[in-house]
């Protein structure tokens, strides 16, 4: 696969744990959250979909008087978080991403937002990592949001990242073309694809699913929308592909690829036309067996 920028090796200090995935609700998601945040000492800046849980709005709240801290919230979820810290996307599109840069080192992001929803009902993962690197490439993507830059921006500085052994790489849609990134990845898998989607309406995704004649294909759709004329549920399923509806009684809110068993795709984009080329979105592509298996072990669950 071909990506502009550079490819840069990032170590973190011994003490940290680089990479750590958790799954809300049965983790204590908002406690994450909660605990990174409140460990800031110089900054807390974070792009927020929707924000509504009232312990982490308050610790959010106290760290203003000690650390810089910055929000970007949709505009069609503002509410009351309001003040000079506070910006909202004031265009068409939705500023859809879901992750905080903590001290220019830590980043949390997947495709929890920050809601009691998001927190205690639905299917969501959050991951907390630990990278130079990454959290540049995510404090230049808060730039332009904060700066107002909705729905466009530079390419991604380091796409690629190595962190202590995990190859990591970082999109940001819709300037780094992430549905092609996508589409690459399946194209090459050779052993397996799982997926577990919230909307899933991109042909061109889909298409790379039914053309590759070598993996196993298993789909797990939320049901709500998955009749809709323009997702690709039906269609999958008449090609013979195992997909099925979930049974969470409230969201299955989760945007992953799992691909042969080593390769996570997450973030906050869904597969949809407007998550790859509208809305402002963060995607990772993770390279791990590891934490595959975490990914593996969440779709089983919820098959």
């Amino acid at each position: 696969m071909q990506v502009t920028g550079e490819v840069v090796r990032d170590i973190p200090s011994e003490t940290m744990n680089d990479m750590s995935v958790y799954f809300c609700p049965q983790d204590d998601c908002e406690q994450v959250l909660i605990d990174v945040i409140d460990s800031a000492t110089k900054s807390v800046h974070c792009a927020l979909f929707d924000l509504d849980l009232k312990d982490l709005i308050n610790v959010i709240g106290k760290k203003s008087y000690s650390v810089e801290v910055k929000l970007v919230v949709d505009n069609e979820n503002y509410g009351s978080i309001i003040g000079p810290g506070v910006r909202k996307d004031t265009s068409s599109q939705f500023s859809h991403n879901k992750f905080c840069v903590v001290d220019g080192k830590v980043i949390t992001t997947g495709s929890m937002n920050p809601t009691d929803n998001g927190a205690d009902k639905n299917n969501n993962n959050l991951l907390v990592l630990y990278s130079k690197y990454l959290a540049i490439n995510y404090e230049d993507e808060f730039k332009e949001l904060w700066n107002g830059s909705f729905g466009k921006g530079d390419i991604v500085e380091y796409p690629v990242i190595y962190l202590n052994g995990h190859e990591i790489e970082n999109y940001f849609c819709p300037e780094d073309n992430c549905a092609d990134r996508i589409v690459d990845e399946l194209n090459g898998a050779s052993k397996s694809i799982y997926f577990m989607v919230f909307s899933f309406t991109n042909e061109e995704i889909a298409d790379a699913i039914l053309f590759n004649d070598k993996a196993v294909v298993k789909g797990l759709f939320e049901k709500r929308g998955s009749g809709s004329k323009y997702s690709q549920y039906n269609r999958l399923k008449d090609f013979g592909i195992d997909v099925r509806l979930d049974t969470n009684g409230f969201t299955m809110h989760h945007k992953v690829f799992i691909i042969d068993e080593r390769i996570v795709i997450t973030g906050s984009m869904n597969p949809t036309g407007a998550g790859d080329g509208k809305n402002d979105e963060n995607v990772l592509i993770i390279h791990d067996k590891t934490i595959a298996r975490k990914y593996i072990e969440e779709f089983e669950r919820l098959y």
